[in-house]
């Protein structure tokens, strides 16, 4: 069987083969994730219009890719969104869509260049995971959220799931940093190409 962008993308080493994976995919990626019945965008959505409120402003979309998740919430009037990829070939694409007040090339799990409390609320899919975004990733996302706000991501619960990223959460938790709003049951997140990989959407309030 060929080896699926998902597969390569995981195969990265470095922050620089990873942006590089993504840049030469970007054009055929959500081609290939949508051939592979990709659920995390509809799922996340159909969490989001629950937990964010349609008034929430600014939001933001933390590893946007081509902008996939968004569309969704444009379509039904949140906004202004604000986005932030690694991928310069992916930001491409989002801007095409014209779906986005803001978008900007910035690394989880660095410093994001914001100011703290700047969101109202904060969405994130498919990007807080093993061989992408760090588990650090959530305390820069909780920095620039305002008191309040949902931060609404999607995190792997399949047995190759680092256990960094649970423990991540629970750090986060047990300082009081956030609380458990909501998490739905397992799903496959990628059903046609990767079956083994399955999925989580959490909700977490910001102290």
């Amino acid at each position: 069987m060929e080896e699926t962008g998902v597969a390569r993308s995981y195969r990265a080493k470095s922050l620089e083969e990873q942006q590089a994976a993504y840049d030469s995919w970007a054009k055929q990626y959500e081609v290939d994730l949508c051939a592979m019945g990709y659920r995390i965008p509809a799922v996340l959505a159909a969490v989001s219009t629950r937990f964010i409120p349609s008034t929430a402003a600014p939001i933001l979309d933390a590893g946007c890719g081509g902008g996939i998740q968004a569309e969704t919430l444009a379509m039904m009037g949140f906004g202004p969104i604000t986005g932030i990829d690694l991928s310069e070939g992916m930001l491409e694409v989002a801007r095409a869509k014209s779906i986005y007040t803001d978008l900007r090339q910035m690394t989880l799990g660095k410093k994001l260049d914001f100011a703290d409390d700047t969101f109202a609320a904060i969405i994130s899919s498919g990007t807080i995971t093993p061989r992408h975004a760090p588990p650090s990733s959530f305390d820069g996302l909780i920095r620039v959220a305002k008191p309040g706000a949902p931060i609404v991501f999607s995190l792997r619960d399949d047995p190759a799931q680092e256990p960094e990223y649970p423990e991540a959460v629970k750090r986060l938790t047990d300082a009081g940093l956030w609380r458990e709003v909501f998490s739905t049951g397992s799903f496959q997140g990628m059903p046609y190409g990767e079956p083994q990989i399955t999925h989580r959407v959490h909700v977490y309030e910001v102290s």
